[in-house]
C-alpha cells in the first residue's frame, strides 16, 4: 500500500507548480503564450496538494455550490466541490446542456464566447464558489459571477490554480475575493 507523504507548504507547492506548468506559444492563436496544465494533471500528490490548496481558504465560508468554466476549470471544480462538501455546477458553452439555460456572453483575450447554466442550477441564497484553472483577462470569471448572480447565487470567492497577472484580470473581478495559487 502506497502512504502520500503529508501536503507541503504554500511556497514549496508554488514552486511545484511553476516547474510542472509548461508553455506553449503560439497556442491556440498567434501571439498568446499558452500555460500547458496537463503535466500538473500527471502528477497525483501534486494534485492532491493543489486540491487542498484551492479548498483551504473557503473551508469556512459555507459554500453551497461550486461552479467551474467549461473545460478545464471542470478538472479542478468537482475535486474542490466534494473537498467544501458542495453541489456542483458546470457552466457550459452553448448548446452543451440539455435542459432550459441562462446565458451570458463575454470577451477573451483572442475571441468573444457564451456561457450557459442550467436555470435551476443555483437557488436563491445558494454561497458560490467559482473555480478555473487560469485567470487571462479575467472575462469567463466575470461572466461566470454574472451568471451565478441572475440566478440567485451570491459569489464567496473565486480560486484558481494561476493567474496571468500581467493580463490584469483581476481588473474585471472588483471586490471579489480572489485565491489564487501562482501568479505568472
Amino acid at each position: 500500500m502506497r502512504v502520500s507523504p503529508p501536503p507541503t507548504s504554500e511556497r514549496s507547492l508554488e514552486a511545484r507548480i511553476r516547474a510542472a506548468v509548461r508553455e506553449i506559444p503560439d497556442f491556440p492563436a498567434a501571439g498568446i503564450q499558452f500555460k500547458d496544465i496537463t503535466p500538473v494533471l500527471a502528477d497525483p500528490l501534486l494534485m492532491r496538494d493543489v486540491i487542498a490548496a484551492m479548498s483551504s481558504p473557503f473551508v469556512a465560508a459555507d459554500i453551497t455550490h461550486v461552479v467551474a468554466m467549461e473545460s478545464r476549470g471542470f478538472i479542478f471544480g468537482m475535486p474542490v466541490a466534494l473537498t467544501l462538501q458542495a453541489a456542483f455546477a458546470p457552466a457550459r458553452k452553448p448548446g452543451k446542456l440539455p435542459w432550459r439555460t441562462e446565458r451570458e456572453a463575454y470577451v477573451l483575450e483572442y475571441r468573444r464566447d457564451v456561457l450557459e447554466m442550467h436555470a435551476d442550477a443555483i437557488p436563491s441564497g445558494a454561497r458560490v464558489l467559482v473555480v478555473d484553472d487560469v485567470l487571462a483577462t479575467g472575462g469567463t470569471a466575470a461572466a461566470t459571477c454574472r451568471l451565478i448572480e441572475r440566478l440567485g447565487g451570491t459569489v464567496q470567492g473565486i480560486a484558481l490554480l494561476g493567474e496571468l497577472g500581467f493580463l490584469e484580470g483581476r481588473a474585471l473581478l472588483p471586490g471579489r475575493v480572489v485565491h489564487s495559487l501562482v501568479r505568472f
